[in-house]
């Protein structure tokens, strides 16, 4: 008995009425399915019965209220990629955005200093935290509190030190207490890299100085004497490594805050836009223009934070955590 080809197999099978099954990853509506089978390799991809070049042709778009309909044949299926999904047209791109924008508006993210100066009034004093740790006397926190008040300035962490003669590291330490977080060390820090994690804005202005990757996935992120919890929620949405907070001794801080700032950044441009159609639209061009293998989008208080990776040869898409000098663009919006 003669074998069927796959092509003979298809047809008896549909003259019979029998159903044909497809792989359920590779059904129209999974905008993943092309990641996940390429992700197994030529190999994997052996048992579907679909080479490669296939699968890239069925990359579907990432638009959920996509039509599904006519494509020019120019339209490369390897960028514009915005948050690990294609865009099939300007149309599809802008209402991604668009949902995108959503999101990060409604997803409670704080927003402007005052809100994240609330946040300190609902944790103890550093002065209490100190004395109930025993580390200072009542006339000492007294003394400190009464300079303060003439002053009319000044952290009182500070006016301990300079009035009291009270050690920086107990200073910081009751930080550590006071935030319930670690005190960290600038050990394997690197400014050349640590500066194309983020912004230059983000540290001039939010005071976050990453520090050290860790393991390949973590994050270390530094703060001098408060944290900031939005902002680390954004470097770990961009770069795709967990973060982990905690504070600096202030003169590390300052020595590793002056050594980044030293170093060259990702390139980046600012945008003021009016409204918020227009910033849909700004970042929708900026994409379309940029054509990348890779994007994000996420909102830090006042900014909305876009990363582009370029395309890279011999790569379909780069992503990595932080960038290489050059690999990729940050576009800062604010509305205004």
């Amino acid at each position: 008995m003669p074998l069927l080809s796959d092509r003979s197999l298809n047809t008896a099978e549909l003259k019979n009425n029998r159903s044909v099954e497809i792989p359920t990853g590779l059904m129209k509506r999974d905008v993943y399915a092309a990641s996940r089978v390429a992700s197994r390799g030529v190999a994997g991809t052996r048992g579907l019965g679909i080479s490669v070049p296939a699968l890239s042709s069925r990359t579907e778009c990432g638009n959920p209220v996509c039509g599904g309909g006519w494509t020019p044949p120019w339209r490369s299926r390897r960028y514009p990629f915005f948050e690990d999904r294609w865009a099939c047209s300007e149309r599809c791109l802008l209402e991604m955005v668009k949902m995108a924008i959503a999101r990060e508006i409604d997803d409670g993210v704080l927003e402007g200093v005052e809100e994240v100066a609330g946040q300190h009034r609902h944790r103890i004093p550093l002065g209490l935290v100190l004395l109930g740790q025993g580390w200072i006397t009542h006339p000492q926190l007294r003394k400190a509190l009464e300079m303060q008040r003439l002053k009319g300035k000044g952290r009182i962490g500070d006016w301990l030190v300079s009035e009291c003669g009270l050690r920086s590291e107990w200073i910081t330490r009751g930080l550590s207490v006071q935030w319930n977080c670690p005190v960290l060390t600038t050990d394997g820090f690197s400014p050349e890299t640590m500066a194309r994690a983020l912004p230059r804005p983000f540290i001039e202005e939010y005071g976050i100085l990453p520090l050290r990757v860790a393991a390949r996935r973590i994050l270390y992120v530094g703060f001098q004497d408060h944290l900031d919890a939005s902002s680390a929620y954004a470097v770990e949405q961009i770069s795709g490594l967990r973060t982990e907070c905690g504070v600096i001794g202030e003169d590390r801080y300052r020595k590793a805050k002056e050594a980044v700032l030293g170093c060259r950044f990702v390139d980046m441009k600012r945008t003021i836009v009016a409204d918020r159609d227009a910033l849909v639209r700004s970042i929708e061009k900026v994409i379309e223009q940029g054509r990348p293998t890779a994007s994000r989008l996420v909102r830090l208080h006042r900014y909305y934070w876009l990363r582009l990776w370029r395309e890279e040869k011999g790569s379909i898409r780069s992503t990595r955590q932080i960038p290489d000098p050059g690999e990729a663009a940050d576009y800062l919006f604010t509305i205004g």
